[in-house]
Formats: C-alpha cells, structure tokens, sequence
C-alpha cells in the first residue's frame, strides 16, 4: 500500500502560495521525471489531459514517460491565472521538438483541485499545439530549471 503524504502548503491558497505551488508543478514538469512528478497527486488523482482521461499515479507515470519520449528538449513556463480555496488554475506555454527535429510551441490552460493534505486531486489540461520554427523559440535556458530572472509568460508575449 503506498504512503499517504503531506503536500504543503495546504489548502486555502493564498497568492503567495498558490505562485509556490505554479512554480512548484513547473520545476517538477521542467525536470521530466515522471516519478518525481507523480508524488505531487493523490494515489487515485483523476486527470483530463487533451484527449486522455486518466487515473492513479501509475497511469500518470506511464502517461508522463510516454510524453517525454516524444517531446524532446522539453521546456515549461507556467503562470498563475486564478485561485480560490482549493482550486488553482494556471496558464502555460512549452516548447518541445519530435525526432525529426521539427518544433512545436504548446499553449494551454490547467486547472487543479487539491485535497486537505496539499495533493492535487484533479488535473483538467485543455492545449494546443502550433509549429514553429527553431529561430523562433523563447523558452531558452540552460538545465531543468526556468532562472527565477526569466522573463514570465507574459513578459515573452506568451
């Protein structure tokens, strides 16, 4: 049986932590490490993603490796949207390329639902994908992490 854990911080948000909990998911997302990011939902979290329902952390997982294998040079910018009590919604941009070396912007919107204990419950992704061309990137810096000085999603015109 897997261990139920604490996610602080813990529902009600307030701005403050809800911009630590965005900043959170993209640092995670940004490391692709399915494993790492599964620990952030709930055992039984139920996700909409595009056009895949899924549930549990074993199918985020499975879901995440998948993902990752097809995108490659993987970077993720989020951004708050909205908050109330226990639910976050947030607006995002990332920039990924396929084996043949062709580059995909992907724009889109979440919005989570978190339990008492800090896990998200509930993942609703609707995104959009647009090509581009190498050149015109802006999601560009170096490791896992986005530099807190980055320029934000809205800064970059994003």
């Amino acid at each position: 049986m897997e261990k139920e854990m604490s996610k602080p911080p813990v529902p009600p948000s307030t701005d403050e932590t809800a911009r630590l909990r965005v900043r959170a998911a993209e640092d995670a997302w940004n490391s692709r490490d399915p494993v790492r990011v599964a620990q952030a939902y709930t055992p039984d979290s139920i996700w909409r993603n595009r056009s895949e329902f899924l549930q549990g952390r074993e199918a985020i997982v499975a879901f995440l490796e998948r993902k990752w294998a097809r995108e490659q040079d993987y970077r993720l910018a989020k951004e708050l949207w909205a908050f109330q009590q226990d639910r976050i919604a947030v607006r995002f941009a990332y920039e990924w390329h396929d084996e043949q070396e062709r580059w995909f912007r992907s724009y889109g919107n979440e919005n989570w639902e978190f339990a008492a204990d800090g896990l998200m419950r509930w993942r609703l992704a609707s995104i959009n994908d647009v090509p581009i061309e190498e050149s015109d990137r802006r999601l560009r810096w170096v490791g896992d992490r986005r530099p807190d000085d980055y320029a934000s999603l809205t800064a970059l015109g994003l």
